[in-house]
Order: C-alpha cells, then structure tokens, then sequence
C-alpha cells in the first residue's frame, strides 16, 4: 500500500463497471484522483461528439460524487497537465485506458517515458474493445482483411468476465484545483441543435446499462428480423455508449452470449454487430490510413468529385431523395443515424453523386455523437466500394426500392421529411429548429426535386467504374 495518489486519466472510459484502470488504481490502496483532460484529441472532435462528450463528462462527475470522490477538470496538452498535476499532487502512478486511435498512440507513448523518468508509475490497460487489435491473427500471424474469418476467430476465443464495481474510491487529504464544466466549451459549436439531439442522447452508464436490459427483454429476438427498418425500435441503440464508454463491449458481450445460449433468435447477429466494431479497430490499428485513403490503392485511379452543391443538398437533406433526405436530418434531430439509413445515404453520395467518400466521413464526424473513427471509416468505404470486405462496386443502393423495402408505410420518411405533411410530426419540424439560420429553411417550403434520375445515377456511376478498369 502506498500513499501516494494515482491520477486515473479518464478519456473514452466514464463508467464504474468493467473498468480495468479504475478497479487496478483502487486495488493499490491509495488516494485515486480522477482527471479528464480536455486535450488535443477532445478538441479535434466534431460540433456532435463534442458536446455528446461533455454530456458524458458531466453525468460521471456526478457518479464519482455519490462515491464520495471528484472528477478533476483541465484543458490542455494531456502530457503536459498529466505530468503537472502528477508533481501537484504528488502522484506516484498514472492510469489510463488504452487508446487505438493511431492518432494520439505516439503521444500516449511519449507520455509514459516521461512520466516513467520522473519515478512516476505509468500504465495504460484494455477495456475498450473485446480483444487487443494484435491478439487475433490469421494462421500465418497476419492482420485479418475479410470479416468472415474474423469472427469465427472472435467468436472461438474466450473473453474474459466484466469487473464490478469498486463501491469506493478513497479521496486525497487535499484536492486539486478542478476547471468548470462550462468552461471547456464542450456545447459550443452545436449551437441551437444541441437542445433538439439532447431529448434524443441517452447519456451515462446507468442509460447505457438500462438501453442493454430493454433490448434483451423486448428486441433480441426480433433483432436479426427487424434490425433493418428504420421505423421500428429493433436495435439497441448502444453505439453512443460504447463511443464514450459508458458500457464496455465485454458487458455486452457476456449478456448477448447467454441470450444467444438460450435461444433468442437474434442474439448471434448482435453479436456479429459488435464484433464488427472489433473487425473495424483491428483494420484501423494495422492500416492506420483507413480514414484518408483508399484500402484499395487501384481507386486511387477513381474520379471521385470534390466538394460541388450536390454535396451541400446532401449534408442538408435536400436531395430531392426522401429516404436519403430523412436519414440526413435524422442526424440534425437525433445525432444518430441508422445503419440502414445510413447506408443508403452514403451509396447515394457516392455513387449517384459520384463525390468523395471522405465528404461523407467527415460530415458524419461533425453530426454523429456516436462517431467511432475505426468503424465510420471501414463503413464508408464499404459502401463506396474502395475499402476492406467491400460491397461490390456494382452494388449501387437506389433509394426508392430501398424506401419501399425497409421502409414500406413510409414511416421513418414522414417522421423526418415536413414537406408535404399537412401537421407534421415534431421530430420533421425539429429539424429545422436544428440546423444553422443561415441555411433558410423552413417546413412550409417546397419539396426540392431530385438532384438526378435515380435510373441515371447508376448508369453514370457504372461508366465511371468501367472507365476505372480499363
């Protein structure tokens, strides 16, 4: 036992449960100062991530209050307040949860010499991802590159169980100075769209925990039916908390495992779900370029179009498509987007407008509060037809037969398209209680027509890939 403080650095990780770092600084028996540092990474986000972030900052404070502890606030360089308040305090350990974003791996690595010299304890743990993106390896001890393979690897190999709770974190003899909250500027850039996305945001561990209980009694075994509508209350809505890690992939794990053992019918594909998040960070940390170039350098060849006005009637769903156009203001009104949804949108960007996957990814970056930069990345290029495991670039997604599919009564549409309703519902107009004044809309103006024949779009999409390989 020592009495010298061990600084948690908390980051994607604001939960009790299933906490590596956490439950291994209680175990020293010290005082454990909790710190969140609004650092480079914090900052780099977008307008939606941001203040979804904050959210989440500001409920664990208030969790770590009822332990009878605090939750320090600094703004900075994460090295240089870390190695501050490590002398502040007199600290003689610093943990943190490992992170895999190849951004900020180097300067996590930098930290821990530093810190190390000064005869400080730094250590960074697992607990974001199921596996260690290096664990799972093909038979000749390379990356996986197919998801197939990948899962039957994950599925075979054992996880290990979620940690409790540590029901007490011993508080120092003296705090440290902490920021305010408001101070950071978490909500800032949201602007009037953060009061519409925050009736939609479920923040927190015990949200998280309650989200996971509702869609093991009443979906699972609707889910691998249903998952695919739009309109219906299938999927579990999890995204947005394993993205600030208010629920770790292993609590998930372990309940849809049992459910799957005792024969829910949907359990197996939740479970595909969350691996495929793995299979996405298990790419990014091996090709740690996913997010700016083309998996497949012959796309490189590709005439992708820049930044043009189909892209701006995109971002503000105004194509003239109602599905794409519903799944581009569910963003404003939810900050979320769902899968479906999701992949109609950006095959229609892609490909009937034949612009830049990477337009895409960036403006799900700045209106997705459950952005994941592994798994968004993977996704686009999936779709675009450039990345791992990709659809076929024959595959072209039109909007209308996948309206009339997924969804057949036209509900999601109407939920998030006002045009043409006579009383539309809230969630239609919130949307324009969301985006930017600037942008001059309102719900009594005209339907815009579509940006081009969707009949065309395909054809002008398939001449520009055979001309690519030819």
């Amino acid at each position: 036992m020592t009495e010298r403080p061990t600084l948690l650095w908390l980051r994607r990780d604001l939960r009790l449960r299933d906490h590596p770092a956490l439950v291994a600084a209680v175990r020293l028996g010290a005082p454990v100062v909790p710190v969140f540092v609004d650092d480079e990474a914090a900052m780099a986000l977008g307008a939606a991530a941001r203040w979804r972030l904050g959210q989440g900052v500001a409920r664990f404070a208030d969790t770590l209050a009822r332990l009878g502890s605090r939750l320090v606030l600094r703004r900075g360089a994460a090295g240089t307040i870390l190695r501050a308040l490590a002398d502040e305090v007199g600290a003689g350990a610093v943990y943190w949860s490992r992170s895999y974003d190849p951004r900020w791996q180097a300067r996590d690595t930098a930290l821990k010499a530093v810190l190390r010299v000064a005869g400080i304890e730094a250590r960074s743990f697992a607990g974001a991802l199921l596996f260690e993106p290096w664990d799972l390896a093909t038979g000749t001890g390379g990356a996986y590159r197919v998801y197939t393979p990948y899962w039957n690897a994950a599925r075979a190999r054992a996880v290990a169980p979620a940690l409790d709770a540590p029901r007490l974190l011993t508080a120092p003899s003296v705090w440290p100075r902490s920021d305010e909250l408001t101070d950071l500027g978490h909500s800032g850039a949201m602007r009037r769209g953060a009061f519409v996305v925050s009736h939609h945001a479920r923040v927190g561990e015990v949200a998280a925990l309650a989200r996971l209980e509702t869609f093991l009694q009443e979906r699972i075994g609707r889910y691998k039916a249903a998952r695919d509508f739009p309109a219906e209350a299938a999927t579990s809505g999890l995204s947005e908390n394993l993205t600030y890690g208010e629920i770790s992939p292993r609590v998930i794990w372990h309940a849809g495992w049992r459910a799957w053992h005792e024969g829910a019918a949907g359990a197996e594909q939740f479970l595909k779900e969350l691996v495929w998040r793995e299979f996405a960070w298990h790419l990014l940390h091996h090709f740690p370029a996913l997010p700016e170039a083309n998996w497949r350098g012959d796309w490189d060849r590709f005439p992708w179009r820049g930044d043009n006005p189909d892209v701006e009637a995109w971002r503000r769903g105004m194509t003239g498509e109602p599905f794409v156009d519903a799944a581009m203001r569910a963003l404003y009104v939810t900050g979320t987007l769902h899968n479906r949804a999701r992949m109609v949108a950006a095959s229609y960007l892609t490909k009937h407008l034949l612009s830049d996957w990477r337009l895409g990814l960036q403006w799900f970056a700045e209106t997705l509060i459950d952005w994941d930069p592994a798994a968004n990345a993977m996704g686009w290029q999936w779709v675009a037809g450039c990345g791992p495991d990709a659809a076929p670039y024959f595959r072209v997604f039109n909007p209308a037969r996948q309206a009339e599919r997924f969804d057949p009564d036209g509900a999601y549409r109407r939920r998030f398209v006002a045009e043409g309703q006579q009383d539309p519902p809230q969630s239609a107009r919130d949307f324009f209680a969301a985006v930017p004044r600037s942008w001059g809309l309102h719900p009594a103006q005209s339907y815009p027509a579509p940006r081009i024949a969707l009949e065309a779009g395909r054809a002008r999409a398939l001449l520009a890939y055979g001309a690519r390989e030819s």
